[in-house]
């Protein structure tokens, strides 16, 4: 039997936030399309959101009990020890009755004791790192696992340097036609056309600071004739949908068709998650990074900086909103030299083959 006609069996294991979940989707999709007789199985957290998105993608998926060290002394921190325990044996568990041919992780808590066990047992893993910040469980894998797919520059002081290689993070891929698509998305969200367009991001819940600093300044960016697309998430859509009643101010809970937000939009207001910060780069748009000052290790502050540093946005920090925004956002407006200059440098950092090229090494491992 050849290579090819092996039937592999592949685990993915990753997630408690989007930003992990969506890169092992992605890159289960793509294993599929190349061998569409193999098996695969996710592992997660049992009480997080993978739970629920995984199965929605069509995958199976298993739960362990496991969660994070959280930053100060509370009751959680004394179960960990139990959590780990039980995490660490049900992953024996599922490795002994899958017999997988190889193991990917993509971060999250789930992800440390299952790959931890497969690359005790000789069986070949790969890792893939979003953020420029490596998290913790990611960093202690890295020792023992084959190879590292990483999206930012400068990951060896975190990382053996011989196993990593830089890929970028899996985006959708409907993301690299967007600047075809402007006119229909104009349409679409019966937008004026020839007037300035401001989209406004907080991740799929919603960011209670980036809503209240829309709805502060929503007079102020009527002086800058925009017009605004506003998710404001989940979270917060009751208290703010009232403002989306006039012809230039729109309030989503949550937007479906983001290519076509993304190809309406003149600038975007955005939190800088991994994965959001991936798909802007190929997006191209002048960006202003409110970073999340509550996620591990302030991965997002990070995140942003690189761009940042490159020249290629700019980064608001969300105690500075009140005395910066104005005086920020408004010169960036004012600026049109400033908008392309961000805009082109933005699109260098853009790595657009990044699902192909992690299972390009994903099938090397295969094939060893």
């Amino acid at each position: 039997m050849s290579k090819k006609e092996k039937t592999y069996k592949i685990i993915l294991s990753g997630g408690g936030t989007g930003g992990h979940i969506y890169p092992a989707v992605a890159i289960a999709n793509e294993l599929k399309q190349r061998y569409p007789d193999a098996q695969f199985l996710f592992v997660g957290a049992k009480d997080r959101m993978e739970m629920e998105k995984v199965p929605q993608a069509g995958y199976d998926i298993k739960g362990l009990w496991i969660s994070g060290i959280q930053r100060k002394l509370t009751l959680k921190n004394l179960s960990f020890p139990f959590k780990l325990i039980s995490s660490l044996w049900n992953a024996r568990k599922i490795v002994k009755q899958f017999k997988p041919d190889v193991v990917i992780g993509t971060g999250g808590f789930a992800s440390g004791p299952l790959l931890q066990v497969a690359a005790s047992k000789g069986i070949p893993c790969l890792i893939q790192e979003q953020n420029s910040f490596p998290g913790i469980t990611n960093k202690l894998l890295s020792k023992k696992v084959d190879k590292i797919c990483v999206a930012y520059d400068n990951l060896e002081r975190f990382f053996p340097a011989d196993k990593i290689i830089k890929t970028g993070n899996p985006v959708r891929q409907d993301l690299l036609d967007i600047p075809c698509k402007r006119e229909e998305a104009i349409k679409y969200f019966d937008l004026v056309e020839g007037k300035k367009t401001l989209l406004v991001l907080g991740g799929s819940l919603g960011a209670k600071a980036i809503n209240e600093l829309i709805e502060r300044e929503l007079d102020y960016l009527q002086t800058l004739n925009l017009q605004i697309i506003w998710q404001c998430g989940k979270l917060y859509y009751q208290t703010y949908k009232l403002y989306g009643h006039t012809k230039h101010v729109q309030v989503h809970q949550f937007i479906n068709n983001m290519d076509y937000a993304y190809a309406a939009a003149d600038f975007i207001i955005s939190r800088a998650g991994a994965g959001s910060v991936s798909e802007l780069c190929i997006v191209g748009k002048p960006v202003v990074f409110v970073p999340s000052p509550y996620v591990a290790e302030d991965h997002q502050t990070k995140n942003a900086d690189a761009i940042v540093s490159k020249n290629a946005a700019i980064m608001i920090a969300q105690e500075d909103l009140k005395v910066d925004f104005k005086n920020k956002f408004g010169q960036l407006v004012a600026n049109p030299e400033k908008q392309e200059q961000f805009s082109k440098n933005i699109k260098k950092l853009a790595l657009t083959n990044a699902t192909k090229d992690i299972v390009d090494e994903v099938e090397k491992l295969l094939n060893k």
